[in-house]
């Protein structure tokens, strides 16, 4: 999948009106004093070295080997919002409030947004391997931004027509053990998972989309029946309402790093609009 130019930039461009936004609005001051941005910080960290100070950046925490844990300029990502990457010099955060990060962009393999951090910073070598030149240890932190989410899901509602609905696959999932089954779902692809979920939460512009629930892993889906539904930039994800037909096995090991409890592989498969 191509990275897209377009989405770095535009990611940088919203830090930078947020920013000019609170500064000319008398908001430049708050509960944990007057900002820097990171790139003053970045510029000159001597400075800075051993004193208490707020920075104003995208926060972006990355789970993985090695993981990231940065304040930075911005982020970029693919076209989906997968894999984001911090923009210019970052600056290593340790400690950063993880109830801070419900208010965040999360497409789902990384967290990333816009906030304001207070701590003690510090030059030297941190995070994995140590190549972080700077530190910042985190007293205090809060959202510039707050992302909201719209939730898209089904009812637990039984199904007629001997069809079994997906919260009864989820219940008595050895009862339906190798057996043609149809059920109805969300299905969610992002080129990483393919899934049957009961909904999918997407951020208000329909951006960021991630299954709900505990998805059943999915196979064989037919892709003329993907451009039917919601299709994300540069087909960087595909997510709708669908009633799907095929067979159903439960047990573990299934989908990506074995991770999902059961799997549905697909032999028909209907947009529901």
């Amino acid at each position: 999948m191509i990275r897209s130019p377009w989405r770095s930039l535009l990611l940088a461009l919203m830090l930078l009106t947020s920013l000019l936004l609170l500064a000319t609005c008398g908001g430049q001051a708050s509960a944990l004093g007057t900002p820097l941005y990171v790139q003053n910080v970045t510029a000159d960290p001597a400075t800075y070295a051993g004193k208490e100070i707020t920075v104003d950046g995208a926060y972006l925490w990355r789970p993985g080997d090695p993981s990231i844990s940065v304040l930075a300029l911005g982020v970029h990502t693919l076209d989906n919002g997968l894999d984001a990457q911090p923009l210019g010099d970052a600056i290593w955060l340790e400690g950063f409030p993880a109830e801070l990060t419900a208010d965040l962009h999360s497409p789902g393999d990384a967290v990333y947004g816009f906030v304001r951090v207070r701590g003690q910073f510090a030059s030297g070598s941190f995070g994995p391997n140590g190549s972080y030149p700077y530190q910042l240890t985190v007293s205090a932190a809060e959202p510039i931004e707050q992302v909201r989410r719209v939730e898209n899901a089904i009812k637990d509602t039984p199904l007629a027509d001997g069809k079994v609905s997906f919260f009864e696959l989820q219940r008595n999932p050895e009862a339906y053990n190798g057996q043609t089954i149809t059920t109805q779902g969300y299905y969610f692809w992002n080129s990483v998972i393919y899934v049957l979920a009961e909904g999918v939460a997407t951020e208000e512009d329909g951006s960021s989309p991630q299954p709900m629930g505990s998805p059943i892993w999915m196979e064989g889906f037919p892709p003329d029946q993907s451009a039917e539904l919601n299709v994300g930039p540069n087909n960087s994800y595909v997510w709708g309402h669908v009633e799907v037909t095929g067979t159903f096995q439960t047990g573990g090991g299934f989908g990506k790093d074995g991770a999902y409890q059961s799997i549905f592989t697909v032999t028909s498969a209907t947009p529901i609009k």
